[in-house]
């Protein structure tokens, strides 16, 4: 493991080791892991901000408990169950009684990371397009799910578009704080979705970086 030293200090410190991708297949081998699924749910919409910034399409995160953004979704017991019954069934403890209706499958599932830090875990991504009103009904019953209030203190949707002044949008929506490898896959599922091309996705990870400082 590779060890840095900083700049303002003589101590060692150890670089924490980065998660890398794996296959759905190889993850379910590994042994000693704990397992995460998440989803994102979307949906087209041909809604207008202020009648005239195109909305496209409906992305839902959430407000976790600890104040950090992320994905719908927990972990998994793959002894008892399959990552996708174990999905469905954190998907209805989080959002509520909407959720039966809807079935996340293997045709569903997009991507796995392994990591060894803090915890040795899989996280798996599934992305779910879904109806507007679909998306909908799935806001509007949160607040009777199981978790709301506890564990999910709501739903936000995510912002597609960069306002006149360069900023307001995704560009500030990305300065939030985001739980684990959620921005990497809400970024990740901008370019498998194609609801950006690649040099909006870098002048958007631009505007954001300077909102930093």
């Amino acid at each position: 493991m590779a060890e840095t030293r900083r700049p303002d200090s003589g101590d060692m410190e150890v670089e924490k080791p980065r998660p890398r991708n794996i296959t759905r297949e190889e993850s379910l081998k590994l042994e000693g892991y704990k397992h995460a699924c998440h989803a994102l749910l979307h949906a087209p919409s041909t809604a207008k901000l202020f009648d005239r910034v195109p909305i496209r399409r409906v992305l839902l995160m959430m407000m976790r408990f600890d104040g950090r953004l992320g994905f719908p979704g927990g972990f998994v017991d793959t002894r008892d169950t399959s990552l996708e019954e174990g999905l469905k069934r954190e998907l209805q403890e989080e959002l509520g009684p909407a959720l039966t209706t809807v079935e996340v499958s293997v045709e569903d599932y997009r991507s796995s990371q392994v990591r060894e830090y803090p915890q040795k875990c899989v996280t798996h991504f599934y992305i779910k397009e879904l109806k507007l009103e679909e998306i909908e009904r799935i806001e509007a019953e949160a607040v009777n799910a199981k978790d709301h209030g506890l564990e999910v203190m709501g739903l936000v949707r995510v912002p597609l578009y960069t306002l006149r002044d360069g900023v307001g949008g995704l560009p500030a929506f990305l300065c939030n704080n985001f739980i684990g490898n959620s921005k990497s896959q809400l970024l990740y599922a901008l370019r498998s979705l194609k609801l950006l091309r690649e040099n909006q996705i870098q002048e958007v990870l631009k505007a954001s970086h300077k909102l930093h400082y």
